[in-house]
């Protein structure tokens, strides 16, 4: 924003000589035009938010953001951080109309609502628990009807974090004011959720649960988990019925995949997915057609730094993804489930989220846990190189967790943990 230059005769032979209440005047009269267009500029140039959450403090924080269009800078809005409604958030996720966030607290194992003001702002309404203990991961359908959230622990007794058992997928339905409904019936063994099991009979394995992806038409839910014995991966594929329950795919057995996978995503069209392997330190696409059909084929497996922890897909020609112990992000290039590696960028400290910004024009932020901050990218459009953003990184309270964000108007963006 620039300001003209006072013409040549000069604000006092304009005006003439000012006395105190004069010049008190003028002074209070330039202060309130600069403000207005302060004001105006900040409105103007905040094209999104960002909700980061920090679990350092009892209860819990979210930070909120705004996404400055010209710069992809972040300030935080003046009122925050707010609590999160519980111990230790971990994971978040946001409504497709914007209005809502929904915030997961592993200690407190719930569910925290909030609504979101046209100013960034979060309004807690409601709390629902899960039906297990240490929810790590939440997600919403496109058309805003159920949400999913997956337990690390089933409800069964005697289970702790000392004395482990699977873990569980719930469906939640979405009432229209955003309100979460009673848990969707599965059936008499399992009555409010769907177990992660090796198979149906096998209740001892522990398979430790990761990552949640629904697709972007809604049809297909997937869930990682690893056994921690065998360092064997697994992905669990569900396809999703009209009136929210899930029908396991693949003989109600996971599917086994790579050691340790710890994030999914897919392209836009939900024809392939992405996955992250922690152990095998490795990106590689799957068809989703093929994982619902039994099929674990590889159409391309690239590598990643050490201890990949979390991606992010750029429309439909870039994904990106966190390696937590190099403290980078790298980049590559797809073209369909093709992946070839464009370049490797640092971020602040042990990076363990990342999205692109709420309205897609081109930037790219981590969430670094043990940095205590977010690193801000300019995403070249045409190669895919990242550079960073002004006055990146961004300091958070302490030790942020996840990220999701809404646009101040226009198109959302998925976002991924």
């Amino acid at each position: 924003m620039k300001f003209g230059k006072v013409g040549p005769a000069g604000l006092t032979r304009s005006i003439g000589p000012l006395g105190p209440v004069g010049k008190a005047m003028l002074v209070g009269a330039i202060a309130f035009g600069v403000a207005t267009l302060f004001t105006a500029c900040s409105s103007t140039l905040t094209v999104g938010f960002l909700f980061v959450a920090t679990n350092k403090q009892t209860p819990g924080q979210i930070e909120v953001y705004e996404v400055n269009s010209e710069s992809g800078g972040l300030r935080t809005i003046p009122t925050s951080p707010f609590p999160s409604g519980g111990r230790n958030p971990v994971a978040e996720a946001t409504t497709p109309d914007f209005k809502t966030l929904y915030v997961v607290n592993e200690d407190d194992k719930n569910i925290v609502r909030f609504s979101i003001g046209t100013d960034g702002k979060l309004y807690p309404q409601s709390t629902v628990n899960t039906p297990g203990a240490f929810p790590m991961a939440v997600a919403v359908n496109s058309a805003q009807t159920f949400l999913y959230a997956v337990d690390t622990l089933q409800p069964v007794p005697g289970c702790s974090l000392t004395n482990t058992c699977p873990g569980d997928l719930a469906v939640f339905p979405i009432n229209k004011d955003s309100s979460l409904g009673t848990l969707i019936s599965n059936n008499t063994n399992y009555p409010t959720y769907w177990p992660l099991l090796l198979t149906p009979s096998d209740t001892k394995t522990v398979l430790t649960p990761t990552a949640l992806y629904v697709l972007p038409d809604g049809s297909s839910v997937y869930v990682a988990a690893y056994n921690a014995t065998t360092n064997l991966g697994y992905i669990f594929a569900y396809s999703t019925n009209s009136d929210g329950s899930l029908t396991p795919l693949n003989g109600n057995k996971p599917l086994n995949i790579g050691s340790q996978p710890v994030a999914l995503s897919s392209d836009s069209t939900g024809t392939y997915l992405y996955v992250v392997d922690k152990l095998a330190n490795t990106l590689t696409s799957y068809t989703t057609a093929g994982l619902n059909s039994g099929s674990t084929t590889t159409v391309a497996s690239v590598a990643t730094g050490n201890r990949p922890s979390a991606l992010a897909v750029d429309g439909t020609s870039f994904v990106y993804v966190t390696n937590s112990t190099d403290s980078t992000v790298s980049g590559y290039s797809i073209n369909g489930g093709s992946l070839t590696y464009i370049s490797t960028s640092t971020s602040d400290t042990n990076p363990v989220a990342i999205t692109v910004d709420p309205r897609k024009l081109g930037f790219l932020y981590t969430v670094n846990f043990l940095g205590s901050s977010l690193s801000g990218f300019k995403i070249d459009p045409n190669a895919g190189t990242l550079i960073n953003a002004q006055r990146s990184p961004y300091l958070s309270s302490v030790q942020p967790t996840a990220i999701a964000g809404i646009p101040h108007s226009g198109t959302a963006t998925a976002v991924t943990k």
